[in-house]
């Protein structure tokens, strides 16, 4: 029986992944005030690192306070925030040889929200809220603060900004980064015409609007490591019309591919409440599909990927070269094992849990 693809080896950039499942960057909403990682996420990211999967990508970290989507959210701009992560880290890496990857983004017009489970509304300055950026003075819903335009030396500062988090991440000891260009966030706002009416060279053409990205990756690549990934997630499209599509995100990933970017991981939507999607399995893998035909970097698929067929189904057929899940791991996070028993892998588990493999697969932890 030939082995599952799933659970064949991938390289990204210089490093090789074990298997092909990717834990995505999932925010939890449970930083301290300041932005620094706590308790919560030694416990978080501590069980998901004993998974099996792949490659763990830690949650959006914004690159500025005003980046945060609340102000619960994971930053990496303060010493603070870098030495938090770092005993959180360590604690990982203790017990889990999984490589461990960061993203790095910042919210936008999106920002100064509350946590979803308090509803999720944006905050008014009197509750705490805070003053927002975005491309062009356009808010996300009507009824919102709009945000404030970024000025040119705003874009500069947004760049140096994510240099400086880049820096952090690798004195961490980071094996990769994911900078954040999707779900109605800064760098996708750059993207989208719907949220970005500048005129000057951050606005109007598509060439334009794909500056800022181009840009920051032209940045970030500079000063991590050369033997280390560096890649992007984006969303395929806004499903609504007029706004950014696949045939755009097509050509921001052919220049990216030109410069040397790692992977793409190819999420969907999130810019504009408008949007109209059917939500069902493997509802944004046409995006990871279509990006497979077009550039020679790795693509990540996602998009409710629950079932281990499912998963091989679409790295087997060619229709991306990992899987990324969310929620499902979240759900069950020992996902890998249980996907592996079933295709008949080999997954790797601590040496704590070794007696807990089912007497009928012997093989399963190796």
């Amino acid at each position: 029986m030939a082995s599952p693809k799933l659970f064949s080896p991938l390289t990204l950039g210089g490093l090789e992944l074990a298997n092909r499942i990717v834990i995505s960057p999932m925010c939890q909403y449970s930083a301290d005030e300041n932005g620094s990682m706590t308790d919560w996420h030694k416990i978080h990211l501590g069980h998901l690192a004993l998974s099996g999967a792949g490659l763990l990508i830690v949650e959006a970290s914004a690159v500025a306070p005003e980046g945060r989507i609340t102000s619960g959210d994971v930053g990496l701009y303060s010493d603070d925030n870098e030495q938090a992560m770092a005993r959180v880290l360590e604690s990982v890496r203790t017990h889990s040889p999984m490589p461990v990857g960061i993203q790095l983004g910042h919210a936008g017009r999106k920002a100064s929200c509350q946590a979803p489970w308090e509803g999720g509304a944006q905050l008014s300055l009197e509750e705490g809220g805070w003053q927002t950026v975005a491309p062009s003075d356009v808010a996300y819903q009507d009824g919102q603060r709009p945000p404030q335009a970024m000025s040119l030396d705003d874009i500069e500062q947004l760049k140096a900004n994510f240099v400086a988090s880049a820096k952090r991440a690798e004195r961490l000891g980071f094996e990769l980064i994911e900078l954040h260009a999707a779900h109605g966030y800064l760098l996708h706002e750059f993207l989208s015409p719907l949220s970005n009416q500048r005129d000057d060279e951050y606005g109007g053409s598509l060439e334009n609007r794909m500056r800022i990205v181009l840009e920051i990756f032209d940045a970030v690549r500079a000063v991590f490591p050369d033997d280390k990934p560096v890649g992007i997630r984006i969303s395929g499209s806004d499903w609504v019309e007029g706004g950014w599509d696949l045939e755009q995100s097509v050509e921001l990933a052919k220049a990216l591919d030109a410069r040397g970017c790692s992977f793409i991981d190819c999420s969907g939507g999130g810019l504009d409440p408008r949007q109209t999607l059917n939500v069902g399995p493997n509802y944004q893998v046409p995006f990871a599909r279509r990006m497979k035909q077009e550039v020679a970097m790795p693509v990540i698929a996602v998009g409710l990927i629950t079932e281990p067929e499912q998963a091989e189904g679409i790295v087997f057929g060619g229709e991306a070269d990992a899987v990324a899940l969310a929620r499902g791991i979240l759900y069950d996070p020992r996902w890998p094992w249980h996907a592996a028993a079933k295709l008949g892998a080999t997954v790797h588990a601590p040496k704590q849990y070794l007696r807990s493999q089912p007497h009928t697969l012997k093989k399963l932890f190796g």
